[in-house]
């Protein structure tokens, strides 16, 4: 009897429970959000799986489930923008090496534009310079290869290689009628980042070439160095392609007392940050002119714009490049990488770089200063009683001795005012420069 009431109240328990089952999916909400999200993660992770299982087991050839994940990684990372990838172990390597500030290869910085590989800038003084890469020239084969839907790590790889081993590079140019190619001889490339001369004793000329480790601490040294007769400083950033955010930072804050230098916001929150000026690290406060042009990038837009932004400098030559994106490293193996873009820059105005570059607030097209001699300028008192064959000895010592004291000077540091006419932007800026001091007083 006792076990029949026993038997009965289980009967009960579990009709109970049944019924409370029943009613709670009855009266449940709706699955979550979270949920669905985590359910679509799931099934597409699983799909992810099952098409690698596939691929290995019936591809035509015999590719390792480690090739095929290289792949799926390469094809993930190169398919959300152009400046993301998966590096593998020997792109990792490379990468570490170039940030050093020396690698083997052409010295030439490029990116991806409107789907072409494109030239952003040659690196000053390297093979690629020497040849007569420019910016803005889009490369349409690597030896004879194409590179038609090749990845920027796929073209870098191409490009580098053993000092002395020769490479054609096959481009189009901007008022060229058909491609060009050019022959380049791969070299060690190591980076001058800084460089200063003087123009007319009191005007500092300081060439940045690239954002390297100590591209800020240099450009202090070198201010500092003539601060007592410097009256105004002309900042050459054009060709230069970027590098390090920190001293793109550093190096405006050199010049700029207070407020933002510029801000990245991402997706994250966690991504989001602004860096401002200190007081305290501002070297000198004369006016300044910063060149750039279409091989101006990244970091040097940075610079340039947020100088712009605190009316510090004035921006003479063309737009930048416009590349204000962000990109971080982030190793997933000892040996591995993957580059990454997480945020995009913003200037203090809160303007963006990104696609839009920043605008000069002077144009001036590349060129020569047009400086025509008048054949008659000689006085009848200079030429006394020589004769003609004479004269034109006289002239050509001149001109030899002239070509001499350029040199003379330029191993000085000095920049000679035939110098400046064979670069009407560095030509312009320096007399935007004069026309500052005179009004400062």
């Amino acid at each position: 009897m006792k076990n029949k009431k026993f038997l009965t109240l289980g009967f009960a328990c579990a009709g109970l429970a049944i019924a409370l089952l029943f009613s709670a999916n009855v009266f449940a909400s709706p699955p979550s959000a979270e949920v669905s999200k985590e359910a679509s993660r799931l099934e597409s992770l699983a799909k992810f799986t099952k098409v690698i299982s596939i691929v290995e087991q019936y591809n035509v050839d015999n590719v390792t489930i480690e090739e095929l994940m290289d792949k799926a990684l390469e094809g993930m990372l190169n398919n959300l923008d152009a400046h993301s990838g998966y590096l593998k172990p020997q792109d990792y390597k490379q990468l570490k090496v170039q940030t050093n500030g020396e690698f083997g290869g052409l010295g030439i910085t490029v990116g991806v534009r409107d789907g072409a590989l494109t030239v952003i800038a040659p690196i000053e003084g390297t093979p690629a310079d020497k040849a007569g890469i420019k910016s803005g020239d889009i490369i349409l084969k690597i030896d004879n290869e194409s590179t038609l839907n090749m990845t920027i790590d796929e073209a870098v790889g191409l490009m580098r290689g053993k000092a002395g081993d020769p490479i054609d590079l096959m481009i189009v140019r901007e008022g060229e009628a058909q491609p060009i190619t050019i022959h380049i001889i791969r070299a060690i490339i190591t980076i001058e980042s800084v460089y200063a001369k003087t123009i007319d004793e009191n005007i500092l000329y300081i060439r940045v070439t690239t954002f390297d480790k100590k591209v800020a601490q240099d450009v202090a040294t070198q201010i500092k160095k003539r601060k007592a007769l410097t009256k105004g400083i002309i900042l050459d950033l054009r060709n230069n392609p970027g590098g390090l955010l920190d001293q793109a930072v550093d190096l405006v804050d050199l010049f700029v007392d207070s407020g933002e230098i510029v801000s990245q916001k991402g997706r994250d929150i966690a991504d989001a940050k602004t860096y401002t000026a200190s007081k305290g690290n501002t070297v000198t406060r004369v006016p300044m002119v910063v060149l750039i042009n279409g091989g101006s990038a990244s970091a040097s837009e940075i610079v340039s714009g947020s100088l712009q932004d605190h009316k510090r400098a004035i921006l003479l030559g063309q737009n930048t490049f416009g590349k204000g994106s962000v990109q971080v490293i982030l190793p997933i193996t000892e040996e591995e990488a993957i580059k990454l873009t997480i945020a995009r820059y913003y200037l203090p105005s809160g303007r963006t770089i990104q696609a839009v570059g920043v605008k000069p607030d002077i144009e001036v097209l590349p060129g020569e200063v047009n400086t025509k001699k008048d054949a008659f300028s000689i006085k009848e008192s200079d030429l006394k009683k020589h004769l003609e064959k004479e004269l034109i000895k006289v002239e050509e010592n001149d001109t030899l001795k002239e070509e001499k004291e350029a040199l003379e000077e330029a191993k000085k540091g000095i920049i000679t005012p035939d110098m400046m006419n064979k670069d009407i932007q560095l030509k312009e800026g320096v007399d935007i420069i004069k026309a500052l001091i005179i009004m400062k007083g």
